[in-house]
């Protein structure tokens, strides 16, 4: 399990400025996501510090100025003016993927390779593939030489022919390879095809396959969050829009001040019901805003600090972080989503 640095080694860090990746390495992680940037948030704000520009959202090469951390300048600015606040989650250019999405991002790619070698009997070959539920088994020499692929189908249509099949009378001998660092979308109609794609590594070893399952897992693991992130929303808007007034919504912008619920981002819907922020004016309208609500059976305290956490979360996702979201993550959104539907 990861630590975080000492709090002396992160007072350290005041006035610095360093690789949003260093500053990720001081944690113990290489990717930001919905577990990883909260944490790290916390961390810094307990001893007193933020980044500029922040770092849950800046370009992965980006470099970060460590500076102390002022929670009332943000909350007590004046109408109008400049704060980290709505406009700040809005991902910059520079927050937005820096490179395309490689094969070498799908987990089981380098997550390493099941094979079996050249002078193994067909009937192992197939005892395996049966009890570890695999479609196919590479057959490797010394990591690197690959020799071909048995299948399913190749094991059938050797059978067709003869009872006493050998393993190299059932391989595919000229199976589908790639490297890691090739573009993942335009390798989609050969995983489509094929089934499967052999990965190999930098060093030319073979570090995994992908399959359409995998495909399909991404896909899930990924984009799954991007759309319930859209219809939280949706649905924030609906029943804050239908029940606060532009006058209100005019009060926790900090640009373009249309008084649209359509113009506020999940910042804005916090401060509209947290009675526990510390500007006094946004705090007394909050009251009022719950009261529009007409949820007597929502507790209040609750429900926005799941709203704060789901913000913390949509900042994370808003990156296509190569990694997965974490499983506390997930299940945070899929709470927060259901309690929305039967509110709206």
């Amino acid at each position: 399990m990861t630590q975080n640095p000492t709090e002396e080694r992160l007072l350290a860090l005041k006035g610095r400025q360093l690789p949003v990746q260093e500053l990720l390495g001081l944690f113990g992680v290489r990717m930001r996501n919905g577990l990883t940037v909260p944490r790290i948030e916390q961390a810094l704000k307990d001893v007193g510090l933020t980044t500029l520009p922040y770092f849950g959202t800046c370009n992965h090469g980006a470099d970060v100025h460590v500076v102390a951390w002022q929670p009332q300048a943000a909350d007590d600015a004046a109408p109008g003016e400049e704060q980290d606040g709505d406009d700040a989650e809005e991902p910059s250019p520079g927050g937005l993927p820096a490179r395309p999405l490689r094969i070498g991002d799908i987990p089981s790619a380098t997550a390493g390779l099941f094979s079996v070698e050249q002078d193994t009997p067909l009937t192992q070959v197939t005892y395996l593939m049966r009890t570890k539920k695999y479609s196919q088994i590479p057959v490797i020499e010394g990591g690197t030489t690959l020799r071909g692929v048995v299948t399913w189908s190749s094991v059938a249509k050797v059978y067709e022919t003869t009872a006493s099949a050998v393993l190299a009378e059932a391989m595919v001998e000229d199976p589908p390879v790639v490297e890691a660092h090739h573009d993942f979308f335009s390798l989609l109609p050969r995983v489509s095809e094929d089934g499967y794609l052999l990965v190999r590594a930098s060093n030319g070893s073979f570090s995994g396959i992908v399959t359409t399952a995998d495909i399909t897992q991404r896909f899930d693991d990924t984009a799954w969050p991007f759309f319930v992130v859209g219809e939280i929303e949706s649905r924030l808007r609906k029943c804050l829009g239908a029940r606060i007034g532009e006058e209100a919504i005019r009060a926790v912008q900090t640009s373009r001040r249309t008084g649209l619920i359509t113009d506020l981002m999940f910042n804005g819907y916090v401060k509209l019901l947290d009675g526990e922020q510390r500007n006094p004016d946004l705090r007394a309208r909050s009251d009022v805003n719950w009261a529009a609500l007409g949820w007597p059976g929502v507790d209040r305290v609750q429900f926005v600090r799941q709203l704060d956490r789901v913000r913390v979360i949509r900042n994370g996702i808003a990156h296509f972080d190569a990694e997965p979201m974490a499983a506390r993550s997930t299940e945070e959104l899929r709470e927060f989503v259901g309690l929305l539907r039967q509110l709206t």
